[in-house]
């Protein structure tokens, strides 16, 4: 019980928007709350096959969600569109106002291949080849053993492996290079035919040139060029205004439930509308702790509140039912507790296995609610049978 006041406190501590929290780690706001800045990439599809360009579509937009969240920007929304023959992204970044800065967080996209060289001195020529960076599943620094020496350690995919093993078994003593942004990076003599899609690029390089090469070479290995075509800043669609909305009718729905609970459980209803208020403020904390909170995660937070009360319910309905059987209140309690936790489990479990479905096939927006959800319903788990259980252990004597 000590413990569960302790938290409790810490917790409302830290999420008190104007106390200690707020000063070393503020709340984390989306952009339909705090506005943002609102980028249009238009993606080259001219050397994509008809029939792979939604794939590739797809691989996109994954890419650049995975380098927005790497670089830190918080709940961004990455979603394709198609307008005639031109294939866009649309990046939306919360709480950047910087344009510039949000260009920055994106990165550069350069576009990565890989050239043969025909013909010799002046009359040399960089020959294109299918091999791009859209093959290219990792790229990083390693360590010859043999010498020592900072080494590039590419890994392609089964079908750039192929391409790999043919483009090296035709160039053996010749050298392959490697372009970016349609400019020529690094050039290395191929020794030998390399099969296994396992490549090591060797040189006198020192350890952060093979680091650079390396970023370079995995921003590179999109599957088709992008170029921004539009940059604003955006405001925010709900504001302020909507936060505080929202936070009134959270406020409203937990005093309706209070005084549900008290006007029909009486003493019972005292620790239910407690734990109800430890949980609250427990779930706000996990929330704080590094998760952006939209207006969806808002409202998945307050529904989960509603079902919070649900154990409670059926915690007491089975306790009322065995103290009418006759058992004493403190044997009623813990057996009230044990017939009641399969239900609690089973409905529990199913709302956990909707949230997952959720979170993992739909888009950012409505992966704010699912989190939100999962999280109280996890946590609500936590509360019905740790802390009203304890409460009850220790004062209803």
């Amino acid at each position: 019980m000590i413990l569960i006041i302790i938290m409790a406190i810490v917790a409302g501590v830290f999420v008190y928007p104007f106390g200690l929290g707020a000063k070393y780690l503020p709340w984390r706001l989306g952009l339909d709350l705090v506005g943002g800045t609102h980028l249009v990439y238009e993606v080259d599809m001219s050397q994509v096959d008809a029939d792979e360009r939604d794939s590739v579509m797809a691989g996109l937009r994954d890419v650049i969600e995975r380098r927005v969240n790497l670089f830190g920007v918080s709940e961004p929304q990455v979603v394709s569109a198609k307008e005639g023959d031109s294939y866009r992204l649309i990046v939306e970044l919360a709480g950047i106002k910087d344009i510039s800065a949000a260009i920055s967080q994106i990165g550069e996209t350069p576009f990565l291949e890989f050239r043969e060289i025909v013909g010799e001195g002046d009359s040399a020529q960089f020959l294109q080849t299918n091999l791009t960076g859209r093959y290219l599943k990792s790229a990083q620094l390693d360590f010859d053993q043999t010498i020592g020496v900072p080494s590039l350690s590419l890994e392609f995919n089964d079908e750039g492996a192929k391409i790999f093993e043919e483009i090296t078994a035709r160039n053996i003593g010749k050298q392959l290079c490697t372009f970016i942004d349609y400019q020529p990076a690094d050039c290395a003599t191929v020794q030998e035919k390399i099969s296994g899609g396992q490549a090591r690029i060797t040189g006198k390089f020192t350890v952060d040139e093979v680091k650079q090469m390396a970023s370079r070479f995995n921003a590179g290995a999109l599957p088709a060029p992008i170029n921004l075509v539009s940059q604003q800043m955006i405001g925010a669609s709900l504001g302020q205004e909507s936060l505080k909305k929202a936070l009134y009718a959270g406020v409203l729905g937990i005093l309706a439930i209070i005084l549900f609970m008290l006007g029909y459980y009486r003493g019972f209803g005292i620790f239910a509308s407690l734990a109800l208020l430890i949980y609250t403020v427990l779930v706000a904390g996990i929330f704080k702790l590094g998760i952006t909170m939209t207006l969806a995660g808002i409202a998945g937070f307050i529904l989960s509140i509603g079902m919070a009360v649900d154990a409670n319910i059926l915690i007491f309905e089975r306790t009322k039912e065995e103290i009418k059987k006759g058992l004493l209140k403190t044997a009623a309690i813990e057996e009230g507790f044990r017939r009641a936790w399969p239900s609690i489990r089973d409905s529990n479990i199913s709302t956990i296995i909707t949230s997952v479905i959720l979170y993992y096939f739909t888009t950012s927006f409505i992966k704010g609610f699912a989190l939100a959800l999962l999280i109280g319903v996890l946590v609500s788990m936590f509360s019905a049978i740790t802390i009203t259980r304890t409460m009850l252990r220790v004062f209803i004597k």
